[in-house]
């Protein structure tokens, strides 16, 4: 490490190194990722419940009716499992290095395959991830907002198109992208946790009061074996947007203090394992009490599905909205740290408001756009989640893992890792092909604007 020399002494004459490295210091302590590290440890609990639970949940009974009882339960479990495994290896990697942090994602990745290796395999990745989540959750707020409205307007009541709607959802982000960092937004992700919680209850309780439907089917919906086919692909992808924490992992684990004697793996750890009996309280009773009630009929977003007692649905469609409103600025965080680094340290614009207003304001006009131009929720989910979220959730962390530890081959890290690489790759061939075959589907009946 060297010898620490202190302005302190009497004789030391500040150099031009030391210019730089006080002006990259100052740029560091105005990004959002390096700004604030003074998390608690439930931070990183209602942080990482934010980041999981969301739209995906609301399409777990859908997914289950593409995959049938025995493979759907088997994927939701095997799931969890491998996410929570590589969630850990995340959260290990992050201080290996002696008096180093990894505070990003493709910090780790540069670490693990070199500096610009590294970014060219994590960077594009985890763009993807968080500007599709971004995208998908403009498209599931502006459908809850009209969830919402046709509950409560009864006839004759006029009817608004979906674009208003994304738009209005979209207005309280361009005042929310304003706050600095994530500990700024510790109150909004609170308040999106809880939601989670309680819309999902909501969910899988309406559910089970409504009871078995009439005629309920629980075979697949397809008529063709190929159809079949592409749904199940399809369903592997929303199960891997449902696990979706990984991308923001690091960023969070940033926040919190750490020393050699408290590193900061302690609370992050105890944080992700309150989030994942969060997850599961969640996830496991909405899949299957929706799938068992409603079977193959149900809709691609279960509280679409539900339409009574209205004042409940209404509520849980309001919790969804709060909820994907915390989301969408956990995911986005990383997204403007990126931005920003680039901005400043690249392009040397003056690190201030003014550029943080035009920059972030600029993002969520972007994500907005898209989001009206392609609403189609269902066929979003799979074609994200196999395409980015398969790689950087269930495989990507067990590659790094094999690079930096290099484990004992055939040992039983060796084969766990192997074993997680095998699946999430042929995850990330598969569900995408479904996604996109839905997305298509969709989009020969639909109007741009509509």
């Amino acid at each position: 490490m060297g010898t620490q020399v202190t302005y302190d002494d009497a004789n030391y004459v500040p150099t031009k190194v030391d210019e730089i490295s006080e002006k990259q210091k100052a740029i560091d302590d105005w990004l959002p990722i390096t700004s604030s590290r003074n998390a608690k440890w439930w931070y990183s609990a209602f942080h990482n419940v934010t980041a999981m639970v969301g739209a995906g949940v609301l399409s777990l009974p859908y997914a289950m009716s593409e995959l049938g009882w025995g493979p759907g339960v088997v994927v939701l479990v095997i799931s969890w499992i491998i996410t929570l495994y590589t969630l850990w290896q995340m959260v290990e990697m992050h201080e290996m290095v002696p008096g180093k942090r990894f505070d990003r994602y493709h910090e780790l990745g540069q670490h693990a395959f070199g500096e610009k290796l590294g970014l060219w395999i994590v960077v594009p990745q985890q763009l993807i991830v968080e500007i599709g989540v971004d995208i998908v959750y403009m498209v599931t707020g502006g459908k809850s907002l009209q969830k919402v409205q046709s509950l409560v307007c009864k006839d004759p009541c006029k009817d608004i198109k979906l674009t208003y709607f994304i738009m209005i959802f979209a207005s309280c982000h361009f005042v929310l992208a304003q706050l600095p960092n994530f500990n700024s937004i510790s109150a909004v992700s609170l308040a999106a946790a809880v939601m989670s919680l309680s819309y999902s209850t909501i969910a899988w309780t309406a559910s089970a009061h409504k009871g078995v439907q009439p005629n309920v089917e629980y075979g697949y919906k397809a008529t063709t074996k190929v159809g079949t086919m592409f749904n199940f692909f399809s369903a592997l992808g929303d199960v891997a947007f449902a696990y979706a924490g990984h991308n923001v992992v690091l960023e969070i684990q940033a926040t919190i203090p750490s020393t050699p004697e408290r590193p900061s793996k302690g609370p992050m750890w105890k944080g992700v394992l309150i989030a994942y009996i969060v997850v599961a309280v969640c996830y496991f009773p909405v899949a299957l009490i929706g799938y068992w009630m409603f079977g193959n009929s149900v809709e691609d977003n279960i509280l679409m599905t539900l339409r009574k007692p209205t004042w409940l649905i209404v509520m849980a469609n309001l919790f969804v909205v709060v909820h994907v409103i915390g989301s969408y600025q956990i995911y986005a965080m990383p997204v403007f740290d990126m931005m920003e680094t680039v901005l400043v340290k690249k392009l040397h614009f003056p690190p201030g408001l003014l550029l943080r207003l035009v920059a972030r304001s600029l993002y969520v006009a972007f994500t907005m756009f898209i989001a009206i131009c392609f609403p189609f929720f269902g066929g979003l989910l799979g074609f994200f989640g196999g395409f980015v979220f398969a790689p950087t959730t269930y495989f990507l962390p067990c590659v790094m893992w094999l690079a930096i530890y290099k484990p004992r081959k055939f040992s039983l890290s060796w084969f766990t890792n192997w074993i997680c690489i095998v699946l999430g790759v042929i995850l990330m061939i598969v569900a995408p092909i479904g996604g996109l075959r839905q997305i298509i589907i969709n989009a020969k009946t639909y109007k741009f604007f509509s």
